[in-house]
């Protein structure tokens, strides 16, 4: 985990879901996922985007050549807990493939540029995941 998180974390959490620093003018959430590992709960500040009803992450780990683990965690337990906001549901991720994924990648890109730095540093392809709440 990032150093930062935990204060992230507390700062989303007593400001209605906002943050300030380098994070102020991006779509925070917190996704709270099952450690693939060890079982446990954790919680990661991601940025997020929308697209029609639903939210998407980009796993871009700032450009490592490893997967972010929360991202583990969604493979081994798709379900999770999002806060955006005030708002906290639960929901379950998949992962994007083909066209979907390019252009969804690309939205992201276009709001973040960052992601495309992100992907000129790795040989990984970035994984792109919707995040759909459950009814």
């Amino acid at each position: 985990m990032f150093e930062y998180n935990p204060e992230i974390i507390a700062e989303f959490r007593a400001n209605g879901g906002r943050v300030g620093g380098r994070f102020a003018t991006m779509d925070l959430a917190l996704l709270t996922t099952i450690g693939a590992r060890t079982g446990l709960p954790r919680t990661t500040p991601v940025v997020y985007f929308t697209d029609g009803a639903a939210i998407f992450v980009i796993a871009s780990a700032a450009g490592s050549d490893r997967h972010p683990a929360w991202y583990h965690n969604l493979l081994a337990n798709p379900k999770l807990t999002v806060e955006v906001g005030t708002d906290a549901y639960q929901a379950v991720a998949t992962s994007t493939e083909g066209q979907e994924r390019t252009r969804l990648f690309a939205k992201a890109v276009a709001s973040q540029p960052g992601f495309g730095e992100y992907k000129a540093k790795t040989r990984r392809r970035i994984p792109v995941l919707r995040i759909e709440r459950i009814i």
